[in-house]
């Protein structure tokens, strides 16, 4: 008789851990709270840049700098961690950037963002895998909107046929980056 209590209450629990993800989906009317988003850079030539993430939602809460703290890094979107894969050549802040799969990051502050290019690829957002898997880092401009955005979003606009500009924007920021695109 022990043995079957244990059993069905061992079925119960594992029933119900997986039933959590759906419990949150239906919370938020059955969508996800931080649906899957992407962004692309495509050059002239045909290469391209593409980022794969999830778009968290601002619901009310005060994210960068609060439940994000400054200076620490962030894995630049929710869930698993935010993809960056080019076909190009590229230069970001005059170091080279090589065709590749990587993960973004970044470390926010109040008066200047850093993008980091991770080599590490395939992990969940958090934690953060640690400097020794680092490409490089560059220092991203940082501006602010003139009203908030609830939705977390990663978008490439076009500067010219051989450069991109990465953008994040959330709340009130803009946090931005020239990526170029090398012969």
């Amino acid at each position: 008789m022990r043995r079957i209590i244990g059993v069905c209450s061992t079925l119960i629990l594992g029933l119900a851990v997986l039933g959590w993800p759906g419990l949150a989906r239906q919370q938020n009317g059955g969508k996800p709270l931080s649906p899957p988003a992407s962004a692309e850079c495509k050059f002239a030539d045909g290469k391209t840049i593409h980022t794969d993430y999830s778009s968290p939602r601002l619901r009310g809460r005060k994210m960068i700098g609060e439940h994000e703290p400054y200076g620490k890094p962030w894995r630049a979107g929710a869930n698993a961690a935010t993809t960056f894969v080019t076909t190009a050549n590229l230069s970001i802040d005059g170091k080279e950037v090589p065709p590749g799969s990587y993960t973004l990051f970044v470390i926010p502050n109040p008066d200047k963002w850093t993008l980091i290019i991770s080599k590490k690829t395939g992990e969940w957002g958090i934690p953060y895998p640690g400097e020794q898997y680092e490409l490089g880092r560059y220092d991203m401009k940082l501006g602010t909107l003139p009203s908030s955005v609830e939705d977390f979003t990663i978008s490439y606009t076009q500067s010219s046929s051989t450069s991109c500009t990465l953008g994040l924007e959330w709340d009130t920021t803009r946090a931005s980056i020239t990526l170029n695109e090398q012969k």
